[in-house]
């Protein structure tokens, strides 16, 4: 993030606008829309800037903005030269204004006219009285904090509330009515709300193939556990001052014991929390989401699974990989490379029979075992294979070749990423 959105209260306040231009006279009235007192000048005088919040520059000689920028520096003031973001130190974004209801939507000064645009197309979807529910919010909060003193259960009051009967009032200007079925509302509120869990598949790692249902709950967690393969970019989709625990596992390395992480459910949930637990792919492919709902259930509490697109999906399509082909595969086996007691329990004859794709998960230390196992019922050593490195991401990478060279050469190719196998007459096509 380049830049830090703040919304700057200039009620009162004295704002220096510097040359000319229409640039600057459509900033002078929005400015004064906000409430500032504009100060006019065509040079900066020696105590120009003395009571100035902010500065403004608009058409002036080059000398004028140098001097103006480096006597805004000194004092640390706020800047912008309209057209020049090199002497500026913020821009002024596309403003939707649904009062008090502002959003605004910034490039850094890289690309107005994509900030308009965007702007445009948040504003139609925009419910017109959204400033009015706003209002109405403010006006009860006393009554709000009164109800229901835990945050949580405020926040989903309201999240109710702005798809109920006081938000369609408030829409239309009936605020004295808006404010009675609010009030209303409020007195049927549980003042503690039973807690959930929500498991929810993040995918393969790359934060636009998320589901909307995920998104959703993400940005209305009160607390979120989640593993090692969840990346930055999906985490930040979440609410900012929800708590995020990390849980996951790595090769022979666990955070937290299963049955510990089933145990942390259970109690956030009897809190009263609206938990995510955040798992890479889907949370019932291999992902251990079955024994946390069967936890979960014996403790009586209420859960919801969001699947997720598991990695084998997503590494073949990033691929060009078809998993299933009328010429070349009628099936698709997903197997894990998790061992019990150091042995693949697996059928071997079964996955050596031709006709279909095989996708082994974590399969880097078990690689060996399942090639031999596997020559072992029959199958062929040149079966054209594919080993994938962080599958579904920018990051993916793949080594190609016959079953052979990959189980060879896999465990010196990967690096620290989850590595996927797979296997059949698809990956050579």
């Amino acid at each position: 993030m380049r830049h830090l959105p703040i919304h700057l209260d200039l009620r009162g306040r004295t704002a220096l606008l510097l040359g000319g231009g229409a640039a600057l006279a459509a900033r002078a009235a929005l400015l004064e829309q906000a409430g500032a007192v504009l100060r006019r000048a065509d040079t900066l005088a020696p105590d120009g800037l003395e009571g100035v919040a902010l500065a403004c520059a608009g058409e002036a000689p080059e000398a004028v903005l140098q001097a103006l920028a480096a006597a805004c520096r000194a004092r640390g003031l706020p800047l912008q030269v309209l057209g020049r973001p090199e002497l500026s130190d913020h821009h002024l974004p596309a403003i939707i204004d649904r009062d008090p209801v502002t959003l605004s939507i910034g490039s850094g000064g890289a690309a107005p006219v994509l900030a308009r645009l965007l702007r445009q197309r948040v504003e139609a979807v925009l419910a017109p009285g959204i400033g009015a529910m706003a209002t109405l919010l403010e006006r009860c909060a006393g009554a709000l904090r009164a109800r229901l003193p835990e945050a949580g259960a405020r926040r989903r009051f309201v999240e109710a509330a702005l798809d109920g009967p006081a938000a369609g009032l408030a829409a239309q200007g009936r605020m004295a009515e808006a404010e009675a079925a609010l009030h209303a509302a409020l007195e049927q509120a549980d003042a503690a709300p039973p807690g959930i869990v929500h498991l929810v598949g993040a995918g393969p790692g790359a934060a636009d193939l998320l589901t909307l249902r995920a998104q959703r709950l993400l940005g209305e967690a009160d607390i979120i556990l989640h593993d090692r393969l969840v990346p930055q970019a999906v985490l930040a989709m979440a609410r900012r001052d929800a708590p995020r625990i990390f849980v996951g596992k790595a090769r022979d390395r666990h955070s937290l014991t299963q049955a510990e992480i089933n145990a942390l459910l259970i109690r956030l949930a009897r809190e009263g929390k609206r938990v995510v637990r955040l798992k890479g792919g889907d949370p019932f492919v291999f992902g251990r989401g079955g024994e946390e709902l069967e936890a979960l259930r014996a403790a009586g509490i209420a859960c919801e699974v969001v699947p997720g697109i598991t990695a084998a999906l997503a590494c073949a399509a990033q691929a060009g990989i078809a998993l299933t082909h009328r010429e070349a595969s009628r099936s698709l086996t997903l197997l894990t490379g998790h061992t019990r007691e150091g042995e693949l329990a697996v059928d071997f004859s079964a996955l050596a029979r031709p006709g279909q794709t095989l996708a082994v998960y974590m399969a880097v230390t078990t690689l060996p075992g399942l090639f031999a196992g596997m020559m072992a019922a029959g199958a062929r050593p040149d079966l054209p294979a594919a080993f994938f490195e962080w599958g579904g991401t920018p990051r993916q990478r793949v080594l190609r070749g016959r079953f052979d060279e990959v189980a060879r050469d896999a465990a010196g190719w990967i690096g620290d990423g989850p590595g996927l196998l797979l296997l059949g007459e698809v990956c050579g096509r």
